[in-house]
């Protein structure tokens, strides 16, 4: 990477509001790592100390931006984020290219379906009978896909997935290594002392643009199908119970768990480490806090903390609550000793009275 900063905003479409059109860039990094000649950006309010102590040359934010190291050259973009991506993907490590073809180490069943010309299938693939793949698919070593799954177009499975019999995934899904779609879903029934295995029939449904991250884990329905709404971003080690349901769009982020039968609405956000119990449902555009238990159904358009999850404004009272409960204890106890003496001294009066 070597650009000026005036090249820089003509590529971002942005306003220098700071600093020399002409000096010269060559890298990019962190606000904290940058230095006087790279570029970084700004675009979470918590780096707002990071982002006045910065040494970089150049620093990407948002209109408004305050406190503005000196030395750097201020540049105005809508999305901070989204235009360093531009940065990063033209100059950033070059990715993987897709080259269409088929292993000969791939194993491919009876019937599978997609055009050689137009898929990559990578070594030790398993191709089940019946599978489908649309044009654009890239399909990472080892990759399992069982009988009769059905890929849309230009999806991208890493190595080591696994996609169990009958499970369709859309356009543009994307699966990190590991991630296992359509394994038997959390089914079993007590009976003469043992717990019985109930079968778990359905399937999983993938919408187009769909990511799940590493190691994650979907399971297939017992009846019927579970599905992931379309754009819905899985992070790693998430679990999706048999017969869940999600709405579009919505952020699951990594150790949350889904039981089964739950419904999340459309923009739905569940936070790290959150757990939304079965049968339960959570409104469109609701935000789960880290660590939230839901146990319950939750109204949408709210963010909820704790367990069991409550508003933020009912948490954050039992909070302001918790923090005076150690003071209320020290002044029951001083009560306490206060009646406690005055008890003494009623007995003492009335043992010298007679």
């Amino acid at each position: 990477m070597e650009l000026t900063v005036a090249d820089l905003v003509a590529l971002l479409h942005g306003r220098l509001v700071q600093g020399d059109s002409s000096a010269i860039l060559h890298g990019f990094d962190s606000l904290r790592e940058c230095g006087p000649n790279e570029l970084s950006f700004f675009g979470n309010e918590l780096y707002q100390k990071d982002f006045e102590a910065s040494r970089a040359g150049a620093i990407l934010v948002k209109a408004g931006a305050k406190n503005c190291p000196p030395a750097a050259a201020i540049i105005e973009v809508d999305d901070p984020v989204l235009a360093f991506d531009v940065i990063v993907r033209r100059f950033g490590a070059p990715e993987i290219k897709f080259r269409p073809g088929v292993h000969p180490t791939a194993v491919i069943g009876q019937g599978v379906q997609f055009d050689p010309a137009q898929v990559c299938i990578g070594p030790y693939v398993h191709l089940a009978d019946g599978v489908v793949l649309g044009d654009g698919t890239w399909l990472g070593a080892y990759v399992s896909l069982g009988q009769d799954v059905t890929l849309g177009r230009n999806c991208r499975l890493y190595d080591h997935v696994s996609v169990r019999e009958g499970c369709r995934l859309g356009d543009r899904v994307v699966l990190q290594a590991g991630v296992v779609i359509g394994a038997d879903g959390y089914g079993y029934q007590f009976k003469d002392g043992r717990h019985q295995p109930i079968r778990q029939a359905g399937i999983v449904i993938l919408e187009d643009d769909v990511e799940v991250g590493a190691n994650s884990t979907i399971d297939r329905a017992r009846f019927g199908s579970t599905v992931i709404g379309e754009g819905t971003k899985i992070d790693n080690l998430v679990q999706v119970g048999h017969n869940v349901v999600t709405g579009k769009h919505c952020l699951i982020v990594a150790l949350s768990g889904l039981s089964g039968s739950s419904r999340l609405g459309n923009y739905v956000t569940v936070a790290a480490q959150s757990g939304v119990a079965g049968h339960v449902t959570v409104g469109d555009e609701a935000v789960l806090g880290g660590r939230s238990g839901v146990i319950s159904n939750l109204e949408g358009r709210e963010t909820y903390f704790g367990y069991p999850a409550k508003t933020m404004k009912e948490w954050s009272r039992q909070q302001v609550f918790a923090k005076k409960v150690p003071k209320l204890l020290q002044r029951v106890a001083e009560l306490e000793a206060k009646i406690a003496a005055l008890e003494a001294r009623l007995v003492a009066q009335s043992g010298s009275d007679t």
